[in-house]
């Protein structure tokens, strides 16, 4: 793939991907299977009755069900009656969980056979990632009131998927909307109602099923829509429950990408077919170079969804900290960045000075020694990177191996050559460009992964001595990362090169060592047919933020994309759990180049006041405005046009949820336009916190909405401070239109990049 950065083991290719694991913390019966559209009165009850008097027959399994279905009201449509039935049990009791009312429950307490029907009791779960950290809560919030996303379908367009695996069982899911149009190349069943469409347009193998070779699709499409998995596990650190963001949407995976990577038109085909098939929204973990946008397949695929009302989501790529590295540029695409949540698996190494320092590593295998070993740097060698066959001429046997990160070389691919060269473990340290961003990752043998910092320290310490030593303990999973989220280093950054006028990334999400289903299981890992996997890259939030619209979506059916993607963005976090502002990878203030708009917070976006909203059309003068030929801009929106005709504009005048200035001594001036989803009458008044060296002047600074959906437009002009310092070349502030009652607070980055 274009980006695939950020890989695990020579064995297990990992691009940028993700989704959750939730601990299993109820005793009794608990159902998932089936959790519907909120209505009024419904309950879920849990129903006994006594077994059907006739119980012979060939297929008994089914005369159960139909007996349970008997119970159900007669009134209700046959598809409302799928809907209404949640669990049918065979073992735990004899009776089934049903969506009910109470006047329903007292009718059914008359029928033959009825036995009791009490309100299903609510359990609370001990979550371990990515879900509560987004304040997604099951069975309460966000989560339950957007239905957990059921009647969206996503479109996955990836390396395929494995369909075997339990994150893609259909318990508790309705059918298909009636809309859907996609087919299953699967033979079989290995299609059903959560994964409900699997074509393959990967053109090195054209005639062969969609089955995923390499783990990206299975990880990214699990994470943003997998279903529940009772038991899952990964190395007995992390267990329970896993699910998507979405776990009651459908999916539909398109395989684009193989070992040679993801082909252009490849990737057009599974657009078309993913729109003709009627998905909702698209999920495109994939990238490359910067290019104009008439000439990039991915921003020509999402501009044509985005014609016909569908949500297009995409990762911002690996190449970070590098500026200017951010793919997917498009303003009609959610560009996703990558950034930390609060759990660690901790791995502590220990010095013989007694100094310790607090790493991650995935492994943490639970016999390994807290004796003091023998350290090493393998920089000794000439090779400080671990490189394959580096360790030749270094006597490493049964010692601690200090590696650095970098050089080419994939991180378990270190630890491998540490392993095959004899040594007990290894020590993984960062550059200075990767600063304070570490990784829990699936060694093949004991490791830690440390900062830039601790690694200089215990290069000081090996110098400082002639018997230098050192252990690792391993200590599993720790929630409660005051630093999280923070902007981890691999994530790229704005400015965009193909539309610096236009604010990139977008957002921020989950994308550090993050838990999915993966096709098989890792080394050191018994046999199991739950497999997960725990990998980095923006290939994981950009599914998170997937899922994320899969849930508005459900909640806001009218929604456009441009409505999502506003919701998102002026509702998204600046502060992390310590209330202080999201970090980057050095542990300063990241820059909107890197955070975007923030981090994601998915129930503040389900009601956030105002949005910022586009039609299609209204991304023609922008186009003209970027310079494009009109045979250019034509090739984007498929239809002819004449820019001479258009009203050309800045690229800053695009009505967007950001805005991203080239500001010199003249004076400028942008208009934007908000519409009224909140309160019918509504008061905003607008605060301003200005970029350092630019005066910011809001008119009005008052807004008044006397009902739902109505617009109101202003202006933003920007003027360079007299006082400006020249030697800075960019600065960043926002303003935000707070409502009378404070319950919304509609915040705008502001990016001012000074000529």
């Amino acid at each position: 793939m274009g980006k695939k950065g950020c890989r695990g083991s020579p064995v297990m290719v990992v691009f940028f991907l993700v989704a959750f694991l939730f601990m299993s913390g109820f005793s009794g019966t608990v159902a998932f299977q089936q959790m519907p559209a909120e209505k009024s009165m419904l309950k879920t009850y849990i129903v006994h009755v006594n077994e059907p008097e006739d119980k012979v027959s060939a297929e008994p399994s089914k005369d159960l069900e139909s007996w349970y279905r008997s119970f159900l009201p007669a009134s209700t449509e046959s598809m409302d009656r799928e809907q209404r039935l949640v669990y049918s049990y065979r073992h735990v009791l004899r009776g089934f969980a049903a969506r009910l009312t109470e006047e329903e429950v007292k009718a059914m307490e008359k029928k033959d056979g009825f036995v009791s029907a009490t309100p299903e009791k609510i359990y609370q779960l001990h979550t371990t990632n990515t879900p509560a950290f987004l304040g997604l809560h099951n069975r309460s919030g966000f989560w339950k009131s957007s239905n957990y996303g059921e009647g969206v379908i996503i479109g996955v367009l990836d390396t395929g998927v494995y369909p075997e695996h339990p994150s893609f069982n259909d318990d508790g899911m309705p059918a298909p909307p009636a809309k859907w149009k996609g087919t299953c190349k699967f033979k079989g069943t290995l299609c059903n109602k959560k994964l409900i469409g699997a074509r393959n347009f990967e053109s090195l193998s054209p005639n062969e099923a969609p089955v995923d070779d390499e783990g990206h699709g299975t990880h990214t499409a699990s994470t943003a829509a997998g279903n529940y998995v009772k038991q899952a596990d990964l190395y007995g650190i992390v267990k329970g429950t896993a699910a998507g963001i979405a776990p009651r949407a459908h999916l539909a995976v398109y395989k684009v990408c193989g070992l040679v990577g993801c082909a252009g038109g490849d990737i057009l085909a599974a657009f078309d077919a993913a729109i003709e098939d009627g998905v909702d929204v698209i999920s495109l973990s994939v990238g490359g170079a910067s290019s104009p946008f008439y000439d990039d397949p991915i921003a020509l695929g999402a501009f044509a969804a985005f014609k016909k009302g569908i949500f297009v989501s995409c990762s911002a790529g690996n190449s970070g900290p590098a500026a200017s590295s951010v793919a997917n540029e498009a303003p009609w695409i959610l560009t996703v960045a990558a950034s930390t949540h609060y759990r660690k698996i901790v791995a502590t190494a220990i010095l013989g000075n007694k100094e310790e320092f607090v790493g991650e590593s995935l492994y943490q295998p639970r016999n390994f020694s807290s004796k003091l070993l023998p350290l090493v740097y393998a920089g000794a060698n000439g090779d400080p990177f671990c490189g394959p066959g580096s360790l030749e001429n270094l006597n490493v046997k049964g010692k601690v191996v200090l590696c650095d990160r970098g050089g080419g070389v994939d991180r378990t691919a270190k630890g491998a050559e540490v392993k095959r060269a004899g040594g007990a473990a290894m020590i993984h340290v960062n550059g200075i460009n990767d600063s304070y961003s570490i990784l829990a990752d699936p060694h093949v043998l004991p490791a830690t992964h440390l900062s830039y910092a601790d690694g200089l320290k215990i290069k000081s310490y090996i110098k400082s001595t002639s018997k230098p030593t050192a252990t690792i303990l391993f200590k599993g999973a720790r929630i409660g990362d005051k630093l999280a989220p923070e902007i981890t280093s691999f994530s790229s950054r704005g400015p965009s090169l193909a539309t610096p006028g236009i604010l990139k990334p977008d957002i921020t999400g989950p994308g550090v060592s993050v838990v999915a289903a993966w096709p098989a299981p890792l080394l050191n890992v018994t046999r199991t047919t739950k497999a997960f996997n725990m990998i980095s890259g923006t290939s994981m939030s950009c599914p998170h933020l997937s899922g994320v619209a899969a849930l508005l979506k459900s909640s806001h059916p009218k929604w456009s994309p441009a409505a999502i993607k506003s919701a998102i963005m002026t509702t998204a976090l600046t502060n992390n759990l310590k209330n202080q502002p999201i970090l980057d990878e050095k542990h300063h203030p990241a820059d909107l180049f890197a955070v975007g708009a923030g981090h994601v917070n998915p129930s503040k976006a389900n009601d956030p006041g105002l949005i910022y909203d586009n039609e299609p059309n209204d991304y023609i003068p922008y186009l003209c405005g970027l310079g494009y030929s009109d045979a250019q801009v034509g090739e984007i929106i498929s239809r002819k046009v004449n820019c001479s005709e258009e009203s050309s504009i800045p690229e800053a005048e695009l009505n967007y949820p950001s805005f991203s200035v080239a500001l010199g001594s003249k004076k400028l001036k942008f208009k934007r336009i908000v519409t009224n989803v909140g309160k019918a009458d509504s008061y905003y008044t607008v605060l301003i916190y200005p970029p350092k060296g630019v005066e910011v002047v809001v008119k009005p600074s008052k807004i008044h909405f006397t009902k739902l959906y109505e617009k109101k437009s202003y202006t933003v002009s920007f003027t360079k401070a007299a006082s400006k310092d020249s030697k800075k070349g960019y600065a960043h502030g926002f303003l935000k239109w707070l409502s009378s009652t404070a319950k919304y607070s509609v915040r705008t980055p502001i990016s001012v990049t000074f000529e």
